[in-house]
């Protein structure tokens, strides 16, 4: 990945990170200088699980994937990042090798900071250092609510789960979501740990009964 030069553009993004929302933009034109910009294609894996490295990672533009690999070449997925958020933070708190790999889903714009750095701004602006705890949280509390259901709901109810879980994410009218884009059945198998060939059973069932509908390139859930 080449470094990409300071642009306007790059500037407005790093502006947009959440755990930036609260500084003043003197000091995000100083971070902007101090962070190295890349440009990931899609597909590209950004980080690989048990690598020594540390930087922090910044999502200015694109969308990426935080998923591990077994042995076997099994697949789970833990979440997907889009603009304005972060990665690597675990690495450069803990001093401890990286929890899961970082795959490119488009094209992305990046910005990554030393660990140094990224722990100067927590420890020099209580607003980061805020925004990166309740990250940190939240967090645990999904993993918490994903370890539940997998301990205790069948496939067919954490296909739902999971379904409920994007919808509540997408664009909400009254009792109606939109997920845009719609979400690959692969994908969902990954995160519920099943098959894609059981996700897809189980979505042609809600479509059959009416509670989602393909709207052009949206899933539509009909009843939340």
């Amino acid at each position: 990945m080449p470094a990409l030069p300071l642009s306007r553009t790059a500037l407005t993004g790093l502006q947009r990170v959440e755990i930036f929302k609260n500084l003043h933009l003197p000091v995000i034109e100083a971070l902007a200088h101090r962070v190295t910009w890349r440009r990931a294609k899609a597909d590209e894996r950004i980080i690989t699980r048990d690598a020594p490295d540390r930087d922090v990672y910044l999502v200015v533009a694109g969308r990426v994937q935080i998923a591990a690999f077994s042995v076997g070449g099994k697949q789970v997925t833990y979440r997907e990042m889009g603009a304005g958020e972060l990665f690597g933070e675990l690495a450069a708190i803990d001093g401890r090798a990286r929890s899961a790999d970082v795959i490119a889903l488009e094209e992305s714009l990046l910005a990554s900071m030393s660990t140094a750095n990224f722990l100067a701004l927590m420890f020099e602006h209580k607003s980061v250092c805020e925004q990166v705890l309740k990250r940190l949280a939240g967090t645990v509390r999904e993993m918490t609510d994903r370890v539940f259901q997998l301990s205790t709901l069948g496939v067919r109810n954490r296909v739902h789960a999971e379904v409920l879980r994007l919808a509540k994410n997408g664009v909400i009218t009254k009792n109606e979501a939109r997920i845009d884009p719609p979400p690959k059945h692969g994908d969902i198998a990954n995160r519920v740990s099943t098959y894609r060939e059981q996700v897809t059973r189980e979505l042609s069932l809600l479509a059959a009964q009416g509670l989602v509908v393909r709207d052009g390139h949206s899933l539509v859930v009909k009843d939340l």
